[in-house]
C-alpha cells in the first residue's frame, strides 16, 4: 500500500529541490549577475528571482558602501623620513556586471591598488605636507583610485589617512624643531614689543619736552605711585636742569669763564 505513494513522494522531493535551486530572493541592496551555460545574460534584482536549475548560475553583488581598512604601509617621504601610514577606504559597486566579469576579485584588487597608490602618492611629499595637508592628499589618492577602478565598475567614495607613525628618534627631532620654532617666535615677539615700547617712549619724550610743567606733573605722579607702596626705600626723581643749576653755583667764576 505504501509503495503507491513512493512515486508521489519522489516527485514532491524533486519539486522541492527544483524550487530551492530555481528561486532566489535578493534584498534591496543586492543584485544578481546571471550566467546561462557560462554566458552572461543580465543583471537581476532586487526581489524574487527565478533561475533555470543547473543551466543558470547567479553571483550576488552587494551595492552598499564597503569600508576597508588599508593595512599599514612603510613609506619613505621625499625628505627621506621613514613613516608607517594606514588609511580607511570607502568604495561601492556601481556596475555589478563589470565588477564580476572584468576583475577576478574586486575586493582584493581594490585593496591592493589602494596600498600601492598610498605608497606612491605619499612618497612624493615631505613629512610636513603629510601632517598638515591631509585633506589634499586624501583628495589626490581618491581621484587616482577612482580613475583606475572605474573600468571595474567600482566607485571610490573617499579615502582617509588615519595614522602617520614615526620612530622615536624622529619624534624627538620634530619636538626639538618645534621647540626651536617657538623660541624663535618668542624672541621675535619680544623684539617687536621692545621696538614698539621704544617708539612710544620717544613719542612721550617729545610731548613732555614741549611743556616744562608736564615734566613736573610726571614727577608728582611718580611720587604718588611710590608713596602708595609699602617700602622703606623711596627713589626720588631729581630733575636734570636742577642738577645743572647746582653745578653752575658750585663752579668758581674763573672756571666758568
Amino acid at each position: 500500500m505504501t509503495l503507491i505513494y513512493v512515486p508521489y513522494l519522489i516527485i514532491l522531493v524533486l519539486a522541492i529541490v527544483f524550487l530551492m535551486a530555481a528561486i532566489r530572493v535578493l534584498r534591496e541592496y543586492e543584485r544578481g549577475v546571471i550566467f546561462t551555460l557560462g554566458r552572461f545574460t543580465g543583471v537581476k534584482g532586487p526581489g524574487l528571482i527565478v533561475l533555470v536549475p543547473f543551466a543558470q548560475q547567479m553571483v550576488r553583488v552587494d551595492l552598499r558602501v564597503i569600508v576597508h581598512n588599508v593595512p599599514p604601509q612603510d613609506v619613505i617621504s621625499r625628505d627621506n623620513v621613514p613613516v608607517r601610514v594606514n588609511a580607511v577606504l570607502y568604495f561601492r559597486v556601481i556596475d555589478p556586471e563589470r565588477a564580476i566579469i572584468r576583475v577576478e576579485d574586486f575586493m582584493a584588487a581594490t585593496s591592493q591598488l589602494a596600498q600601492t597608490t598610498l605608497r606612491s602618492v605619499l612618497g612624493k611629499h615631505e613629512l610636513d605636507e603629510m601632517l598638515v595637508e591631509r585633506d589634499r592628499l586624501n583628495a589626490d589618492i581618491q581621484s587616482i583610485l577612482d580613475r583606475q577602478t572605474e573600468p571595474w565598475g567600482i566607485k571610490v567614495a573617499n579615502i582617509e589617512i588615519k595614522d602617520i607613525d614615526l620612530n622615536d628618534n624622529m619624534v624627538r627631532a620634530i619636538a626639538k624643531q618645534a621647540e626651536a620654532e617657538r623660541l624663535r617666535r618668542a624672541k621675535v615677539i619680544n623684539a617687536e614689543g621692545e621696538q614698539q615700547a621704544a617708539e612710544k617712549l620717544v613719542e612721550a619724550g617729545r610731548i613732555l619736552a614741549g611743556e616744562a610743567q608736564a615734566m613736573q606733573l610726571r614727577y608728582f605722579a611718580a611720587l604718588h605711585d611710590i608713596a602708595g607702596e609699602r617700602t622703606s626705600t623711596i627713589v626720588f626723581p631729581l630733575p636734570m636742569d636742577l642738577l645743572a643749576h647746582f653745578q653752575r653755583m658750585t663752579t668758581p667764576p674763573e672756571a666758568r669763564g
